[in-house]
């Protein structure tokens, strides 16, 4: 390698100075730590908005930037999902819980609750269609007498009484209500759950109507929550205050009221926590495992000391870096800190080991240090520039993730190469390190004669094995094309996790599903003729906009309605509350009478079995009743009626309240609601939902192309995922093919020798070559989370190749095994440090961390490969004229 005789004397004269003059240097440098680690703390922050990590100016975003604009308070929203076993306690728990967050101004800013509010409780008829309404008057005309009579006894004597004359009546008519098997099995279910310590609640919406517009069991309310960007969870306090007003909500006889946190924030906040947790677990293995490869690699408990008492100090000077550079870390960038020990300890490595057999040659400590660092530093300042440069090249990348990073990872080498040569040095001149014999073979860890044997091999099989990595070449090839890339970020988390669970249990229903496109027409005419091509369109389901809730058919509609209120025939417009029955006994004993009379003569088997379950159940009541001491049998009994009758009045009150529905025109709709449809400044939404499901690349792919034909603007999640995914590819592509380029020209313009740069790349293209079919084997896709490996193996590669030729090159003149050399340890156990610090990455439960972990693995995995197996095989038949003694 071709290095000036000034620098060889300028590193020399600096090796004199510093082992002289040990402390000082020591006491300049903790002044500049110090310095350096106030400036840190001060400066240097963390930034967990990802809305714009990916092309922040790309067209894309720009269309997203103008939908957030003319609807803000659609986005950064925190979804709550409020789920029950019955439609009137969702109901009921979604208003409470509304009620709850809207007073809390300190963590939300707004509380909207999308079908619950004045509006829909009036006129929710008019948005059913017309076979639903029908269907919901046939069925109140027939339930009529029931509820009449109800209405007039409401307590559990006045509930089985008329159970009891249903009986009777259709023992005299021969006929049963076409309800009543349905009622009687619904009750004896939860009269069953009820008596054995369980909670239940008779649905009378279930009862009245089919309608899953009526009887969705599921609540929603949309939250926009207050953020703290300086804490890496931004909305943690908000989502507290949610748990808490959540379990104030619940009732200890009711069934549980689960509410699941979703939407845009729940999502991240989860993903926040779940990296937090991975990493820390990771990094905690990490730590322990490379503080035991290095206690191998070193034997030497002082070496290991100064090791990462080095990398310690050389975080610190890249932290204040990070501070002047950018100000503030996002999650990607934020993983500078990993390369950096993954590469930075590597330099130690080579220093400490060539340390160590300098000192084996008896030369003397002050001799053994200054010799190191002159021969050394020429090969690692190499690697950190060629590294350097494959990290740079993604500065201009539209990612901005992944351009901080190659700024602050690729100048960062520098830093740690910098302070290694500094630091290291005088720390081991203070360090009672005795000189050394080389140990015996036989002492010798036989995990250090891997590398030796694995080249011994390689030397006797060169020809074989070349042929060999020719194929694997071929079969890479041929599965390139089938590498796999995931767009959706959803596809990166925790599936165990709530918002995630959440938010597929949301795509799965049409009408629920949050991956809808979204369309901004200015004039109210061009977009009601836009809706209606666009609802045309083979890959669309539907379409809503403001228009959609000026009801169609609302004559005909009216019509129905009315029929129904003179039907129900009731004076006011609240059904009574409940009266609580002291005595109930007498109607149940006369109603099991019944039953015994009314069995025997039941010839439908089903019939059968439902009146035969009731009669059980009927008949566990009483001893459930007698068994009990006296004081508690009237707390059995409310908790028996409030089971069976308890939603009635609020299933009536609300299907009273809808008899008042009046004809709806646009000015008739709410602010609340009219504002996420109809902007301020004249903009009308029109959402579109899919008729596939969305999770497959190609239904995405067709949703998107269809809806642009006809809106090119068009914006929201699906496309969100599908560009950005396509620009992160094509920014590493572009990037990756700038850094290979640039580093071949760097490498032939230092070596001076075309053999030597080819050798040096082609291992290191062919290992991203096997990296990439590998992830195809493993079905591991490439996502937003594990490109970043890209950057990392790219540097790794370069510096091992260099340190590989170089060592090839001058083995024989220095009539030494390459593979019993500081060199060859060094890249041996660098390469276990560095997988070492990733591969804890890969048991992650957040998927994206996992596959980060996993991709980085495999990759050093072929790396070494290339380094210790291809690169000398490829080397002996290459240097024919040179002899190769590994």
């Amino acid at each position: 390698m071709s290095f000036t005789s000034h620098s060889q004397d300028l590193l020399s004269r600096w090796g004199n100075w510093s082992v002289k003059n040990p402390l000082l240097v020591l006491l300049i440098v903790s002044v500049g730590v110090i310095l350096a680690y106030f400036y840190t703390a001060k400066h240097l922050s963390i930034n967990t908005d990802t809305t714009e990590l990916v092309a922040p100016d790309a067209p894309f975003q720009q269309n997203s930037r103008k939908f957030e604009k003319a609807f803000p308070q659609d986005m950064r929203t925190l979804l709550l999902v409020v789920e029950s076993a019955t439609p009137e306690l969702a109901k009921s728990a979604t208003q409470r819980l509304g009620r709850l967050l809207e007073a809390d101004k300190a963590h939300f800013e707004s509380v909207y609750t999308p079908n619950d509010n004045g509006f829909f409780r009036k006129n929710g008829l008019l948005f059913l269609d017309i076979a639903d309404l029908q269907d919901l008057s046939s069925t109140m005309s027939e339930a009529q007498p029931f509820i009449g009579r109800i209405s007039q006894e409401t307590h559990l004597s006045g509930f089985f009484s008329i159970l009891d004359d249903a009986f009777v009546s259709s023992d005299e008519n021969g006929k049963l209500p076409v309800d009543l098997p349905a009622l009687i099995s619904k009750v004896s279910l939860v009269l069953h759950q009820t008596m054995n310590g369980g909670t239940a609640l008779l649905s009378w919406e279930e009862l009245i109507t089919s309608s899953k517009k009526i009887t969705t069991k599921n609540g929603f309310i949309v939250v926009r929550p207050k953020f703290d960007y300086a804490q890496i969870r931004p909305a943690e306090e908000a989502i507290n205050a949610v748990h808490k007003a959540v379990a104030g909500i619940q009732e200890a006889d009711l069934p549980e009221v689960k509410v699941w946190l979703s939407g845009e924030v729940g999502l991240e906040d989860d993903e926040l926590a779940g990296m937090s947790t991975g990493t820390f677990n990771a990094s905690l293995f990490s730590v322990v495992v490379v503080l035991g490869i290095l206690l191998v690699a070193y034997r030497s408990v002082f070496l290991t000391i100064a090791t990462l008492v080095t990398l310690a100090l050389g975080m610190v000077f890249c932290g204040a870096f990070a501070a002047a550079a950018v100000g503030e870390l996002n999650l990607i960038s934020v993983a500078f800190a990993v390369s950096n020990i993954g590469l930075g300890v590597e330099y130690a490595i080579h220093f400490c080991l060539r340390y160590r057999d300098n000192l084996a040659r008896h030369i003397g400590k002050d001799r053994a240090i200054i010799g190191t660092l002159t021969s050394t530093s020429p090969s690692l300042l190499l690697c950190a520039g060629t590294t350097a440069i494959g990290l740079y090249a993604f500065i201009p990348t539209d990612y901005q993730g992944v351009s901080e990073l190659g700024l602050l990872a690729g100048t960062s080498l520098f830093i740690c190469l910098l302070v290694t040569l500094t630091v290291l040095p005088v720390m081991v001149k203070l360090m009672p390190l005795k000189t050394a014999d080389k140990p015996d073979a036989r002492q010798v860890l036989q995990i250090e004669h891997l590398p030796e044997k694995l080249a011994l091999l390689t030397l006797h099989h060169a020809k074989p094995i070349a042929l060999m990595v020719a194929l694997l070449a071929v079969v890479s090839l041929f599965l390139m094309p089938q590498v796999e890339t995931d767009f959706n970020p959803i596809n990166l988390r925790d599936p165990n996790t709530e918002s995630v669970i959440a938010f597929k249990a949301l795509t799965q229903d049409k009408e629920t599903t949050p991956m809808t496109l979204t369309v901004l027409v200015k004039d109210a005419e061009k977009a009601k003729a836009l809706q209606q091509r666009l609802g045309k369109l083979a890959s669309v389901d539907k379409t809503i906009s403001l228009f959609d809730f000026q009801p169609g058919d609302q004559e005909e509609k009216l019509a129905l309605i009315e029929e129904m209120d003179l039907t129900m025939g009731m004076q006011t417009r609240e059904f009574p509350a409940l009266n609580m029955d002291n005595n109930p006994i007498p109607a149940i004993q006369h109603l099991l009478k019944t039953l015994d009379i009314i069995l025997p003569k039941t010839s439908n088997p089903h019939e059968l079995d439902v009146f035969s379950a009731f009669k059980s159940e009927l008949q566990g009541l009483l001893r459930e009743h007698e068994a009990r001491l006296q004081p508690y049998r009237h707390s059995f009994l409310a908790k028996v009626q409030t089971a069976l009758l308890g939603t009635l009045p609020q299933a009536m009150n609300g299907m009273l309240a809808s008899f008042d529905a009046a004809e709806i025109t646009l000015d008739d709709i709410p602010p609340d609601i009219k504002e996420r449809w109809l902007s301020k400044e004249g903009w009308y939404r029109i959402q579109i939902f899919p008729r596939q499901d969305l999770n497959d690349l190609d239904n995405l792919e067709h949703f998107i192309t269809d809806v642009q034909t006809l809106e090119p603007d068009a914006t929201d999640l699906p496309i969100l995922y599908w560009e950005s995914m396509k620009a992160v590819v094509g920014a590493f592509e572009e990037a990756i093919t700038i850094a290979l380029v640039t580093i071949a020209l760097v490498l032939f313009s230092i070596r001076r020798n075309l053999t030597d740069t080819l050798l040096i790349m082609t291992p290191l293209v062919l290992a991203g070559l096997f990296t990439m079919a590998s992830t195809v084997l493993t079905h591991t896709p490439i996502n937003f989370a594990n490109i970043i490996a890209l950057p990392l193996l790219l540097g790794f590669g370069v510096d091992n190749g260099i340190h590989m030729v170089e060592k090839l090159r001058h083995s024989v003149a220095e009539e030494q095994n390459m593979y019993q050399s500081s060199t060859a340890r060094a890249m041996f156990y660098g390469a276990l440090t560095t997988s070492s610090s990733f591969a804890g990455l890969a048991f992650s439960s957040h998927q994206g961390i996992a596959s980060m972990g996993l991709v980085i693995t495999i990759g050093i995995f072929w790396i070494m490969v290339s380094t210790f197996i291809i690169l000398p095989a490829f080397s002996k038949l290459v240097l024919k004229n040179n002899k190769v003694n590994v």
